[in-house]
C-alpha cells in the first residue's frame, strides 16, 4: 500500500449539487428556490423574530414599567454582620476594604449598612450609604459613620 493508491471507501463521497446549471441538470429553472416570495429573491435575509408576517412576539406582548437610569443598587450589610466581623478580627474601624477582605462584598459594589441586629462595639464605619436606624445605633454606642 502506498499513499498515492489510497482512496476513500466506495459510496462514502459524492459530488456536490450544482444548482442553476440549466434544465438538463434537473436543478435549473427556479434552482430549488420555488416560485416567487422573499426566499426566492437574491439578498433575502430573515429578520430576528420574524414569524412569517404574523405579528412578532416582541410586538404582541404589552410593555410595562420603565427602567430608571439613575437607580443605584446597594448591597445590604447588617449591624450584626459588622459586630461579628469586629469581634473576629478585633477591629475598631471598618471600611469597604475590610468587608471585601472578609468576602462579604464583591469589588466595585455599593454598600449600605442596615440596622438589623445589635451592635455592642464602638466602631468607625465607612460605607456608601446608611439607614437611619443603623446610623443611630452606631452613634448610640459611640461610633462614627462616614459616607464615601
Amino acid at each position: 500500500m502506498k499513499l498515492n493508491t489510497l482512496k476513500p471507501a466506495e459510496g462514502s463521497t459524492h459530488s456536490r449539487r450544482r444548482i442553476g446549471r440549466g434544465p438538463g441538470s434537473g436543478l435549473g429553472g427556479t434552482s430549488t428556490r420555488g416560485h416567487k416570495g422573499a426566499k426566492a429573491r437574491s439578498g433575502y435575509k430573515k429578520k430576528i423574530g420574524f414569524e412569517g408576517g404574523q405579528m412578532p412576539l416582541q410586538r404582541r406582548v404589552p410593555k410595562a414599567g420603565f427602567k430608571n437610569i439613575n437607580h443605584k443598587e446597594y448591597f445590604a450589610v447588617n449591624l450584626s454582620v459588622l459586630q461579628s466581623l469586629a469581634e473576629a478580627k478585633n477591629l475598631t474601624k471598618i471600611s469597604l476594604n475590610d468587608l471585601r477582605d472578609a468576602n462579604l462584598v464583591k469589588k466595585n459594589v455599593l454598600v449600605k449598612i442596615l440596622g438589623s441586629g445589635e451592635l455592642k462595639a464602638k466602631l468607625d464605619v465607612e460605607a456608601n450609604a446608611f439607614s437611619k436606624t443603623a446610623e443611630e445605633a452606631i452613634k448610640a454606642v459611640g461610633g462614627n459613620t462616614t459616607i464615601i
